[in-house]
């Protein structure tokens, strides 16, 4: 009999047969909160109806047109939208159809351009899973073992994470500014460097945020060295964080940026953004591939577009990520297992450490899975899964928040004697 692989684990044993807003329902007709919105990416919600009638519209016209042999409208006019909320001067886009795949494409534009060999990424990254972008990742070993060897050219320094530390912020990041100084000076010389890729918050690596300090440390070491600036918004983006984009908490400017997940509510749509004095350094031939910019996922992301500017979801991510906060922060006060609760907006983690100090995944998954039986779908993060993730969708309403917050004091009480 034909399974699925035996090495794909799910997180919960729910089989999901609809969905609604922030709601699951299995095929019992059981409800739950999704809190995990698909890791990300469903972010107007289960079947926002918006979101349905444009691709259901659009399925009934036109499918798939290849964009580098045809165009189609809701191509183009998702280019044009997206101008709208790009930083400054990106101006340029190039589709294709997962996170890996555009930090792939921002690798080989970054090589290009500067016609150098390096790159330098943060410890606790995450940027994919195929070769090239597993090679950039270090959140977890079980992204890149086993099949070595691994892409050469990445260099890795060290993230500001005050917990994995044990030092305030501003000690963390000085301490991670230095380093990178020295990778720069004894590993890859700033002359043989061509990017630095970098997380406005850890996803994989446990929902740690960035600082402004840091973020204008690496622009200003960038500028001086003419080494590229990548921001990895593959989670962050798209009013995840309670701002559109992520580094938007930090003031940074990059010069090359990377979405994906919430970009089209579900459908397979990536992107690399860039200028266009940028972009003309890539390669002819370089940038392309068959499903990139299909025409139903570009409708989706130009409605995902309308739903979040008409129900203004950046600001709801950033109140009810604030509620969410709260909530969690409660929780957590009440059990000296979970050490430190931190994100930004919709995206935030409660962590959990042991009476040594030292990460507690066990416990960790002890609660996630407590909260599932309960009704409240979440997922763990960090280097030893000892992070329990909220990303709701962004649609998600203060009841809301209020019922997975009751359900998760709940299910740590249940497991945390």
């Amino acid at each position: 009999m034909t399974g699925l692989s035996q090495i794909l684990k799910q997180a919960t044993g729910v089989i999901a047969a609809r969905g609604d807003g922030v709601l699951l329902y299995d095929e019992d007709d059981r409800r739950y909160l999704d809190f995990t919105a698909g890791i990300g990416v469903t972010s107007t919600g289960h079947c926002h109806p918006r979101v349905v009638e444009a691709a259901q519209r659009q399925v009934a016209t036109l499918i798939h047109a290849q964009y580098t042999t045809v165009l189609h409208r809701p191509l183009l006019t998702l280019v044009e939208r997206l101008g709208k909320v790009l930083p400054p001067d990106l101006d340029r886009v190039f589709f294709t159809n997962s996170g890996s795949e555009a930090i792939e494409a921002a690798l080989r534009l970054s090589r290009q351009a500067t016609g150098r060999p390096n790159v330098v990424v943060f410890h606790g990254g995450f940027h994919g899973r195929t070769v090239g972008a597993a090679s950039m990742t270090t959140s977890s070993t079980k992204f890149r073992s086993g099949f070595s060897p691994l892409m050469g050219g990445i260099h890795v320094s060290p993230f500001p994470d005050p917990s994995h530390f044990g030092w305030p912020v501003e000690q963390a990041t000085e301490f991670a500014l230095a380093q990178l100084d020295y990778v720069l000076q004894t590993v890859s010389a700033p002359a043989d460097t061509a990017a630095f890729f970098v997380e406005p918050v850890l996803g994989e690596g446990g929902y740690v945020p960035a600082n402004e300090r840091f973020l204008a440390g690496l622009r200003e070491r960038a500028d001086a060295h003419g080494i590229l600036l990548v921001l990895d918004e593959v989670q962050t983006g798209f009013g995840r964080t309670g701002k559109f984009w992520g580094g938007d908490h930090f003031n940074a400017l990059p010069d090359i940026l990377v979405t994906a997940k919430g970009l089209a509510s579900g459908f397979p749509l990536s992107g690399m953004a860039a200028s266009s004095a940028l972009m003309e350094h890539a390669w002819p031939g370089s940038q392309g591939g068959t499903y990139g910019a299909n025409a139903v996922a570009c409708a989706a992301a130009l409605a995902t577009l309308d739903v979040i500017e008409d129900e203004r979801l950046v600001e709801n991510s950033a109140n009810r990520g604030a509620q969410l906060r709260q909530a969690l922060q409660t929780v957590s006060g009440k059990h000296q297992q979970i050490t430190d609760v931190r994100g930004l907006g919709l995206m935030l983690g409660s962590e959990f450490r042991d009476a040594d100090g030292k990460p507690d995944p066990t416990t960790a998954a002890a609660a996630q899975r407590e909260a599932a039986r309960r009704g409240l779908l979440l997922l763990t993060c960090g280097a030893w899964s000892q992070v329990v993730r909220f990303i709701p969708a962004l649609v998600v309403t203060a009841d809301e928040i209020d019922e997975a917050a009751a359900l998760w004091a709940d299910a740590v009480d249940a497991v945390v004697s």
